[in-house]
């Protein structure tokens, strides 16, 4: 009864907020590409080439994807002292 091991999860509540978010900003990115094409297959649109589409989505999709790998290393459960774990008491250890 004395030896209970407590499991946790590896992500909480706000680790997952911030990964939707970025998946959203990675998906707002995307929509942001779309589009510029022309209805005639035979005229050219140069609309393809405007700022939007070539500096803006790129940037917001990465910026997306930064957002969410901060998410995933993200560690609620860290403690403010910066003690080496080695010098931490074991629990449930008899001498």
């Amino acid at each position: 009864m004395g030896n209970e091991i407590k499991t946790h999860f590896l992500f909480e509540k706000v680790n997952y907020k911030i990964l939707l978010i970025g998946l959203g900003v990675i998906l707002l990115g995307f929509i942001l590409m779309a589009g510029g094409g022309s209805d005639d297959p035979k005229v050219f649109s140069d609309a393809i080439f405007n700022f939007r589409r070539i500096r803006l989505a790129p940037t917001v999709v990465l910026i997306g994807f930064g957002i969410t790998i901060y998410a995933i290393l993200k560690n609620p459960n860290a403690k403010k002292d910066s003690s080496f774990p080695e010098d931490a008491e074991i629990k449930n250890f008899k001498k």
